[in-house]
C-alpha cells in the first residue's frame, strides 16, 4: 500500500495537488429494493450508512453530499441536483460544482465496509496509473463506479459533453454513458466495494462487523464517532493495560484504569493530549500494575513482612 500523509482540511491544501482531495457523496437514490427507507440513515454497527462513508473520506478538503440535508456525524457541504431524483450523473454534476481539488473520490452512501485505507489505495492509483480515474471492483469483476477517485478535469469534460444541445440533459442517465467515456484503472477489492442494496445486503453487513475479528475495531470506531472525538490509539497497549490491571490487581480495576488513564490524556499538555499522551498515561499504568502484582506475588501467604506481631498470644516473642 502506498503511504499517504493524512494531514487533514487545512493540511491536504497546504501540501499540495498530490495529497489534496475533495469527496463527493451521493445519498439521494429512492432505495425501492429497501422498500422506499431513508438508505443513508440505516444503521450498520449502530452507525448510520452515511456517517460510515464520511469516516472514510474524512481527510477530504471539502466533503460535499448531494442529498437533502440531514445531521451528520461531521460537516459537511449539501447540495441537490435540479430537479431532485434526476439519477447519478445529474447528482455527480451538482456536487462536482462544490469541488475545487483536481482529484475527487466519488462516493455512494451505502458502503459498509469501506474505509480510509481504501480511499488511500484509489488516489495512490489515480495518481501513479495516469488514467482519467481508478475504481474499484466487486467480487465478481464488475466495475464499481460510485466506488472510485476521478481527476475532476476528466469528469467535468465528459459531463460537459453529455449536457450540450446535442447531448440532451443529464437527468435519468446511467453512469456508464459517463465512465465509458473515462480511461480507468480497476482495483480490486469485494470487501470495500460491497454495498447495500436490500434488507438481505444489511443482514450480512451487520453480521460480518460482529465477527471475533472486525467487532474491536468496529465498536471503537462507532464510540468515536458518537462521542464526536477523533484520537487514533494503540488499542493493543490499553488492552494490555486492562488486562495487567484486571490480573495484577483486581477485574473491575481494568475499565477504571483505561477510563483513568484516558483522562489523564485529556488533562496533558493543557488539555490538548493526543495519542502520544494516551501512551505515555498507559506506560505509567501499565508499570504500577506490574509492581502491583509483584508485591501480592512477593507476600507471604501467613503474614505481610511488616505485620506488628500479637504480643496477646501465650507463645508470642
Amino acid at each position: 500500500m502506498t503511504a499517504y500523509d493524512s494531514t487533514g482540511a487545512q493540511g491536504a491544501a497546504d501540501a499540495g495537488d498530490d495529497v489534496a482531495y475533495d469527496a463527493v457523496v451521493l445519498a439521494g437514490g429512492a432505495a425501492r429494493r429497501l422498500g422506499g427507507a431513508d438508505k443513508p440513515a440505516v444503521r450498520v454497527g449502530g452507525r448510520a450508512l452515511l456517517d460510515r462513508v464520511l469516516t472514510a473520506c474524512a481527510d477530504a478538503r471539502t466533503t460535499v453530499v448531494v442529498a437533502a440535508p440531514r445531521p451528520t456525524a461531521r460537516p459537511v457541504t449539501w447540495a441537490r441536483e435540479d430537479p431532485p431524483g434526476g439519477g447519478p450523473l445529474a447528482a455527480l454534476d451538482a456536487g462536482l460544482r462544490h469541488t475545487t481539488a483536481e482529484r475527487v473520490v466519488v462516493l455512494s452512501a451505502d458502503l459498509p465496509f469501506l474505509d480510509e485505507d481504501t480511499v488511500r489505495r484509489l488516489l495512490a492509483a489515480l495518481r501513479t496509473s495516469g488514467t482519467d480515474g481508478a475504481l474499484l471492483t466487486d467480487a465478481g469483476g464488475r466495475d464499481q463506479p460510485l466506488v472510485a477517485a476521478y481527476r475532476a478535469s476528466a469528469l467535468r469534460r465528459e459531463l460537459a459533453a453529455l449536457t450540450r444541445p446535442e447531448g440532451g440533459g443529464l437527468t435519468g442517465l446511467p453512469l456508464r454513458r459517463l465512465t465509458g467515456a473515462l480511461d480507468l484503472t480497476r482495483v480490486p477489492d469485494p470487501v470495500a466495494s460491497f454495498d447495500c442494496d436490500t434488507w438481505d445486503d444489511i443482514a450480512t453487513a451487520r453480521a460480518r462487523i460482529r465477527e471475533h475479528g472486525h467487532v474491536l475495531d468496529e465498536w471503537i470506531s462507532a464510540v468515536k464517532d458518537e462521542l464526536g472525538i477523533d484520537l487514533d490509539v494503540d488499542t493493543k497497549v490499553l488492552l494490555d493495560l486492562a488486562r495487567d490491571a484486571a490480573h495484577g490487581v483486581a477485574r473491575p480495576a481494568a475499565p477504571l484504569t483505561t477510563f483513568l488513564v484516558g483522562y489523564a490524556a485529556a488533562q496533558a499538555k493543557g488539555g490538548e493530549g493526543g495519542p502520544e499522551a494516551v501512551a505515555e498515561a498507559s506506560r505509567k499504568a501499565a508499570a504500577l500494575a506490574v509492581r502491583w502484582a509483584d508485591e501480592a506475588a512477593a507476600a507471604k501467604p501467613d503474614a505481610a513482612p511488616d505485620a506488628t506481631p500479637d504480643t496477646t498470644r501465650p507463645d508470642a516473642g
